[in-house]
């Protein structure tokens, strides 16, 4: 018999939160059960107001957020995860600034002032409401901020401040607003007129784009300081790392970032018949499946493997399954007729007598990963292999362009020429410049850069006002009399997201590839969401400990244990000094519940004689107070 102590954790407001796990999740904190469970009732407006409040891309997010939402959903520990990406884009091309429906500012009045909602998280702008004044004609005149880059975490940033009274001027290198998500994702996946969408409601707003301004050439980064009162570099990693190998060096070996940005602006792209690119992520991907397009072939796997088709072949130091990249990709790309090599790593790019690429040259990958998961590739040097290729195109990784910020600026570098920087506080050396987005902290999420920038928002303002805008946050339960839910929710498998033929998709580059849910098809999947928000709440004073509801659980996940062999250290001990006599512990029961199987079916309370167990959803509000901070 083991003598190992039952670990458990005493419920307080945080543990509360975390169990809706989708919001936990999220770096913006989006109740994304809230949205999914609106849509299962057909509520798709509200849904939509709720995927928007605390996201000012929120119709980009529903095609092209990476969804850490979707891997931490508590329906994946029993089947599959509910299909949260796919459901926002079901509610924004309906209701968000993709659908036309409303002017610019008309739209961003209607999430303001939208209802509280049942879990709000610190980033809904119904908390910050207060706080906002003047937008009916945003104030033009309030403290100039600049923003070096436009992509998702300039334009949150843009966004936030802009509602908070400032005027945000955003310098961008490309000669169209959003950066990255402009030319670096290809419009298969993201529409340009979706983001043209986007980024007119944060124009409205009164933010200023300037477009094709490369800071340090056109406009020096010191004399943009002197211009404004405060300075937010958000400029990302948009330059690809490349290997130094031999035969690196030379025409027809481009950068797969590169490439995608030609092929976003429409400018002509070289490429052979015989393609090798080298990476195993998403943007490598996104390079490889942006050639095939840029080919104009048939894309079905036989017709690419003829000697008179254009070849594409994807090759990383990864197996198949240590692959970085989506599995949605894979599965993809291997539709639309991606060669894949795995596990071999570059040793030399192989040239004619003219220069011209040949193949590469590869050496088998022995280790990816040392015994600390730590990226540490080892190689058998005495086995190779050649890939013919006339075009090499790296996706090996990214690093950001910070040559505009000078050497002797009070903005100081690191050793490896990256900013000096506190990624939690976004401040730099020079107290009137901050940071956001992969700048701050290396490569993210989408969502990532969203949350930094409206994060570094509040941090000029501080700087700005001398106000800190704090948060506060109350958590309640409140009892669901009539809980109910939709027939045999438990048993659905996922709803698979619709997608256009590979031999349709491939023909342009903004042909899209997922079609998106239909209603009958959405309001399907949404409702397989387990609906988190709503616990089993357990009055102790009534429950006689019969095991009733142990015994009914079609999940297991409630168990009739004895106190001794509880261990929930100090928040344990405290609630039981008052309830429980230190003598008689040893000849008490309690009921413990694994909250991760739970699948809120509410047996168990219908179940219990006493009444003792009630389903009770849990509700937070909260809101944003302005703090003087101490000179």
């Amino acid at each position: 018999m083991s003598d190992e102590r039952i670990q458990i954790e005493v419920p307080d407001e945080a543990y509360w939160r975390r169990q809706v796990r989708c919001q936990d999740a999220c770096p913006v904190h989006t109740d994304a059960r809230g949205y999914v469970r609106a849509i299962a009732r057909g509520d798709d407006e509200s849904a939509y107001l709720i995927a928007r409040g605390p996201n000012p891309l929120a119709s980009i997010c529903g095609r092209v957020c990476g969804a850490p939402c979707e891997a931490a959903c508590r329906r994946g520990n029993l089947d599959e995860p509910v299909s949260i990406r796919a459901l926002k884009r079901f509610v924004t091309e309906r209701h968000g600034t993709e659908a036309r429906r409303f002017r610019p500012l008309d739209l961003l009045k209607r999430v303001l002032n939208a209802p509280d909602r049942e879990c709000a998280g610190e980033e809904e702008l119904t908390s910050l409401r207060r706080l906002l004044t003047r937008l009916d004609a945003p104030d033009r005149d309030g403290p100039r901020v600049a923003i070096v880059g436009s992509g998702p975490a300039g334009l949150a940033a843009a966004h936030d401040l802009a509602l908070l009274g400032y005027r945000p001027i955003v310098f961008e290198l490309e000669p169209v607003p959003a950066g990255m998500l402009a030319v670096g994702i290809p419009a298969y996946r993201l529409p340009r007129d979706l983001i043209k969408a986007e980024v007119e409601v944060i124009e409205a707003l009164g933010v200023e784009f300037r477009c094709g301004v490369e800071v340090g050439k056109d406009v020096e980064f010191e004399q943009i300081r002197h211009d404004h009162e405060a300075t937010v570099i958000a400029v990302g990693a948009k330059r690809s790392r490349q290997l130094e190998i031999p035969g690196a060096e030379g025409p027809d070996v481009l950068g797969g970032i590169e490439f995608l940005r030609d092929v976003a602006l429409g400018r002509p792209v070289k490429l052979g018949r015989r393609v090798v690119v080298v990476g195993g992520g998403n943007v490598a991907y996104d390079v490889t499946r942006s050639v095939i397009r840029q080919s104009g072939i048939d894309v079905s796997r036989t017709v690419l493997r003829q000697t008179s088709g254009t070849r594409v072949s994807l090759v990383s130091l990864e197996s198949l399954e240590e692959l970085p990249a989506d599995d949605a990709e894979i599965i993809e790309g291997d539709e639309e007729g991606v060669v894949r090599h795995h596990r071999w790593g570059p040793e030399q790019i192989l040239r004619d007598d003219e220069g011209r690429v040949t193949g590469v040259r590869f050496k088998r990958v022995t280790r990816v990963f040392d015994e600390k998961g730590r990226f540490n590739p080892q190689f058998d040097e005495t086995q190779t292999r050649t890939i013919e290729a006339d075009t090499v195109l790296w996706s090996i990784g990214q690093r950001p362009d910070l040559s505009f910020v000078p050497e002797d600026s009070d903005v100081h570098k690191t050793d490896r020429g990256l900013l000096d920087c506190d990624p939690e506080n976004l401040t730099t050396s020079a107290p009137d410049v901050f940071v956001a987005g992969d700048i701050a902290y290396g490569p993210r999420l989408l969502i990532d850069a969203v949350a930094s920038g409206k994060k570094v928002a509040r941090r000029v303002h501080e700087f700005l006002s001398g106000e800190r805008l704090a948060h506060t946050q109350t958590v309640l339960h409140l009892p669901l009399l009539d809980y109910r839910r939709e027939a045999d929710y438990e048993k659905h498998a996922r709803v698979g997201i619709p997608q256009v033929e590979a031999a349709e998709r491939v023909r342009a580059q903004d042909a899209v590839v997922e079609s998106g849910y239909s209603v009958e098809m959405a309001r399907c999947e949404a409702g397989r969401c387990l609906d988190c928000g709503v616990n089993t709440i357990f009055d102790s004073d009534k429950c006689v400990l019969c095991g009733g509801c142990a015994d009914v659980c079609p999940e297991l996940c409630l168990r009739l244990v004895s106190l001794s062999d509880l261990d929930g250290g100090e928040s344990l001990r405290a609630l039981l000094n008052d309830r429980v006599d230190p003598d008689e512990i040893q000849n008490t029961s309690a009921i413990i519940k694994d909250e991760s199987t739970c699948i809120r079916c509410a047996l168990c309370a219908e179940r219990c004689p006493v009444d003792a167990i009630t389903m009770e959803r849990m509700t937070c509000s909260g809101n944003w107070e302005p703090v003087t901070v101490a000179s």
